[in-house]
């Protein structure tokens, strides 16, 4: 068969078929956005580690590391790009934002200059997304040939603090009673204006991802209780 499947790469498998649960179920009728959200989660974890688990095999050929470093940036593609965007699509839907907004704007044609709004901010979320992974890849092979080791920091924001930032934001849902989802998309905007931003984000540790991981867990625990409870 083509391609590799040792245990290298099986986070970063993980991680794309995380995602693309999260998408159909965003995507589907009965669809939810918690639920698209909870597989995002999911995906950052998996990418959390998956860098540290291919760099364990030291015995590793130079095409199974650079077919590594294609399937992590497609597989971000995905995770961090496409799945946050449907689910803001399931919000969407699930909370019918745009009649209500519209009817207190007293915009016509059913909202059509929100629907426009939100679609043109998808789909820029979707291709700072990709500018992003694509820009880093280039930059990255650049400077392995001039400097050994990894880098210290990032240029612009990671795509992978989607699955920090997005969650969080879907939290204050459950804190208050008021429809998120403008807070949610204004989130897309930001975050996509920050992947394609030229600012220097340090690279982090350990230490940094296990605290992150944690915040992603009490979130995750949180958006679990609601959602029961509710």
């Amino acid at each position: 068969m083509l391609g590799f499947y040792d245990y290298t790469v099986w986070l970063t498998y993980a991680s794309l078929v995380s995602a693309g649960a999260g998408i159909l179920f965003s995507l589907q009728g009965n669809g939810h956005p918690y639920v698209g959200i909870f597989f995002l989660m999911i995906s950052g974890l998996c990418d959390a580690f998956d860098g540290r688990v291919a760099r364990s095999k030291k015995d590793r050929t130079e095409m199974e590391k650079k077919f590594g470093v294609q399937i992590d940036s497609l597989a971000d593609l995905v995770a961090f790009g496409v799945l946050p965007i449907c689910v803001g699509s399931a919000m969407l839907r699930v909370y019918e934002t745009i009649p209500s907004v519209a009817s207190k704007l007293r915009i016509n044609c059913n909202g059509l200059i929100l629907n426009i709004l939100t679609i043109a901010i998808m789909l820029f979320f979707l291709l700072a997304a990709l500018i992003r992974l694509a820009y880093f890849n280039v930059t990255e092979e650049e400077r392995q040939k001039k400097e050994s080791g990894g880098r210290k920091y990032y240029e612009g924001l990671p795509v992978t603090s989607s699955a920090i930032i997005f969650p969080l934001i879907l939290t204050i849902q459950y804190i208050q009673p008021a429809d998120i989802t403008p807070l949610y998309f204004l989130g897309l905007l930001l975050v996509g204006i920050a992947f394609i931003s030229k600012f220097k984000v340090p690279k982090p540790g350990l230490r940094e991802i296990l605290i992150m991981i944690g915040i992603g867990a009490l979130d995750f625990l949180i958006l679990l209780f609601f959602m029961v409870l509710k």
